[in-house]
């Protein structure tokens, strides 16, 4: 069984985060994945990981980020980046077309007080496609090579409807110590700065 995502604008999903207890949205074994047309692949994203869906609009660029980070979108008040994913993995820029969307994602993140907060972080994606729902038996372990991306960015593979969907591990797609990492490498910073003794 699958819920299409109709429509255009915006469409909320429910993302419900009592503390990492994802049993709540778990029936007979399986879990939902909201899946994505990305540079002619299918992508799939565990639907706790998403809290909003949107039509494409214009992006504020900020200058000296890394080639994958199109700009910054204001939600509600909030300024959330946006990653083109194709650029991301390495595919070279999405064109925004008609069907073109932003997933808003919240991303966990490791503070320098080793406290773990969440972000919210918006993908760019080709097309957004339906939620579909994946059982332990349908997922694969991820390959380690030939699927065209990073093998550590990918959680595992799932066939459905005779297609291959990739299922892409979150928290190392938009890892912000790695962003960080390539924004200062672009800009010509060291990686990292060592705190004065």
């Amino acid at each position: 069984m699958t819920q299409t995502i109709e429509g255009r604008g915006t469409t909320a999903v429910p993302s419900p985060r009592n503390g990492d207890d994802r049993s709540a949205l778990v029936s007979g074994g399986a879990e939902r994945y909201l899946t994505f047309g990305l540079a002619g692949e299918i992508y799939a994203l565990p639907i706790l990981d998403v809290t909003e869906i949107m039509e494409y609009r214009a992006l504020t660029v900020v200058p000296m980020m890394p080639s994958f980070l199109r700009g910054v979108i204001n939600l509600r008040g909030r300024v959330v980046p946006v990653v083109d994913m194709a650029a991301r993995f390495g595919h070279g820029h999405t064109d925004v077309a008609r069907r073109t969307s932003i997933i808003i994602v919240e991303t966990p993140n490791v503070g320098d007080d080793g406290q773990t907060a969440t972000s919210s972080m918006g993908i760019m994606v080709d097309a957004v496609n339906k939620v579909v729902h994946l059982g332990e038996e349908d997922i694969e372990p991820p390959p380690a090579f030939g699927a065209g991306i990073r093998a550590d960015f990918i959680s595992g593979m799932a066939k459905y409807d005779s297609h291959f969907v990739i299922i892409l591990d979150v928290s190392r797609v938009l890892s912000l110590d790695e962003m960080v990492a390539i924004g200062r490498a672009a800009t010509g910073q060291p990686a990292s700065v060592e705190a004065p003794e």
